[in-house]
C-alpha cells in the first residue's frame, strides 16, 4: 500500500528538484510532473515526486488529521497488532 501525504516545499534546487519538510523530515523529491513550485507551497509527494500542489489550508487540514491519527497509535501500542489475551 502507498499513501501519498501533503509536504512543505523547504528549499528549491536544481534540475526540477526540491527539499520537502514533512513532521521535521527533510528529503529531496522531484517536481518534473509538476510546474511553477516555490517555496512555502504544499505538494502531494508520491514515490518521490510532488504530483499536484495543494491548498495551503487543505494541507494543513491533512496534516492535523496525521498527528491526531499518531497520537492515538502512541495511546494504543497495540492498536496495529493486538496481543491476544
Amino acid at each position: 500500500m502507498c499513501l501519498a501525504v501533503p509536504a512543505r516545499v523547504a528549499t528549491l534546487l536544481e534540475n526540477q528538484w526540491i527539499e520537502i519538510e514533512v513532521g521535521g523530515i527533510h528529503t529531496r523529491i522531484s517536481t518534473a510532473l509538476i510546474d511553477e513550485v516555490k517555496v512555502g507551497d504544499y505538494v502531494i509527494v508520491h514515490a518521490g515526486f510532488a504530483i499536484t500542489r495543494l491548498d495551503v489550508l487543505e494541507a494543513e487540514k491533512s496534516l492535523a488529521l496525521f498527528d491526531e491519527i499518531a497520537a492515538h497509535l502512541e495511546k494504543r501500542i497495540d492498536a496495529l497488532h493486538p496481543r491476544l489475551p
